[in-house]
């Protein structure tokens, strides 16, 4: 692969001109961060946004200049404005919905780390496809992926018509920035890279039509989380905790930041409900109990179930065999798909439906 470098970046933006005047299109301050991870591309330009309509064909012949150059795989370049400012909803943009073609997205979170969440998505995409449908499951956590595995996958994916072919695995579609990049090498990007890294994960994967698509949300409510609410139409999302009052405190802040940029909570999950001891099959609530449950009722959604702590769970992770598809039969493997099976029953049951797809205005 041909070496790159952020001066051989630099250089092929600064060469671009205008076809009719032969006037250079980007000045070199208009030149933001530039992250190079393998033969991942990004870049930002630094526009004001009043201008952001009119330089999008700029971005656009940026995009085209940078991704033929020797060694870029995949290359987003996105527009940011000088300085912080509030986030610019979809109608302001102009730009349309990511994945048309799903049929419900819907976002697996939490307020903090350490609770789960991923292994959570992971086994509940599993479980959803082994009921007959179409799942795709998208790995959002661009500064900690853990996606490969826990699918065990070690593969870049396929380009096919400046498109990326997501990953099968365990009966399901994957994508990953994890599958571009070697697993010990850092994601140091700030915001504008996140959000460009989600926007071709979302916009330049060949996901095809599907029944439903998990996102495994990053901790906390920051860039990922905005860019999720904007640029997709989510169908709900699933908040994922354990027991203890620290982690339902930051589970309560998920659950905010999603009715705030109004998309529908459509229950909790407790994980690391109880540990069960292989040996007498006692339950000890290491992490306390129902907590999840009460805060639940407290903020007026549903309680969708409560997962053990169980070592086959942490096996299978890390091993890359999740469990519901090593262990169908198993106390975990059935708490999974009883979550499952809910989960889809509230998206597509009149009575239980979580409302329309809903465009932030």
């Amino acid at each position: 692969m041909a070496h790159l470098s952020s001066d051989t970046l630099r250089q092929a933006l600064l060469q671009l001109t205008d076809k009719a005047t032969g006037r250079p299109l980007l000045a070199a301050s208009m030149i933001g961060d530039i992250a190079i991870q393998g033969g991942l591309v990004q870049v930002s330009l630094l526009v004001d946004r009043a201008q952001a309509a009119a330089m999008e064909p700029v971005r656009r012949a940026a995009e085209q200049a940078l991704a033929a150059l020797a060694g870029v795989q995949n290359v987003s370049v996105v527009l940011t404005a000088h300085k912080a400012a509030a986030p610019i909803a979809p109608a302001a943009t102009g730009k349309p919905m990511l994945l048309p073609d799903v049929r419900f997205i819907v976002a697996v979170a939490s307020g903090k780390g350490g609770v789960g969440k991923s292994t959570t998505s992971v086994n509940l995409a599993v479980a959803l496809a082994r009921l007959g449908l179409k799942v795709g499951l998208l790995d959002a956590d661009i500064y900690g992926p853990s996606m490969p595995r826990m699918l065990g996958l070690n593969r870049r994916p396929e380009v096919r018509n400046d498109q990326m072919i997501p990953l099968d695995a365990w009966g399901l579609k994957a994508m990953s920035i994890g599958f571009l990049v070697e697993e010990e090498t850092p994601m140091i990007w700030r915001g504008p890279m996140v959000m460009g890294a989600l926007e071709q994960m979302m916009g330049q994967v060949a996901w095809g039509t599907l029944d439903i698509m998990l996102v495994d949300m990053p901790p906390g409510t920051g860039d990922a989380q905005l860019t999720m609410a904007q640029r997709v139409s989510l169908a709900g999302a699933v908040i994922v905790s354990t027991p203890q009052d620290v982690a339902l405190i930051d589970a309560r802040r998920g659950v905010r930041m999603f009715e705030k940029t109004q998309v529908p909570v459509l229950g909790l999950i407790e994980n690391m409900s109880f540990f069960c001891c292989p040996n007498c099959n006692h339950n000890t609530p290491i992490f306390g109990h129902g907590g999840a449950k009460a805060e639940a009722a407290r903020l007026g959604t549903e309680f969708l179930g409560e997962i053990p702590l169980l070592l086959d769970i942490r096996t299978g992770a890390d091993a890359g065999t999740p469990v519901v598809a090593s262990d169908p039969d198993g106390v975990a493997a059935q708490a999974f798909s009883a979550i499952a099976a809910r989960l889809w029953q509230k998206l597509t049951q009149p009575a239980g439906k979580a409302g329309p797809r809903i465009v932030i205005d």
